[in-house]
């Protein structure tokens, strides 16, 4: 592999960083709301799935929390 990466010349590099900056902080609020949506509805799950008829629906979401949970912290 080649890297095509042209350098940037030196006046862009304060709004390159800012740009980074910005990114690094989107995807780290991203991961934090997808592991607290993840536990939620665990959470949720696990409480409707304490009634027999519960358990067809409390079941899947809990089983979604958790791979939701998972994708947000790995």
């Amino acid at each position: 592999m080649t890297n095509t990466h042209k350098p940037t010349f030196w006046l862009f590099w304060p709004f390159i960083a800012l740009w980074r900056l910005i990114a690094g902080i989107v995807e780290m609020t991203g991961r934090l709301v997808a592991v607290i949506l993840g536990l939620v509805l665990m959470i949720v799950g696990v409480i409707i799935s304490l009634t027999i008829v519960g358990a067809i629906i409390g079941i899947p979401l809990a089983v979604v929390g958790f791979l939701l949970t998972l994708r947000g912290l790995f």
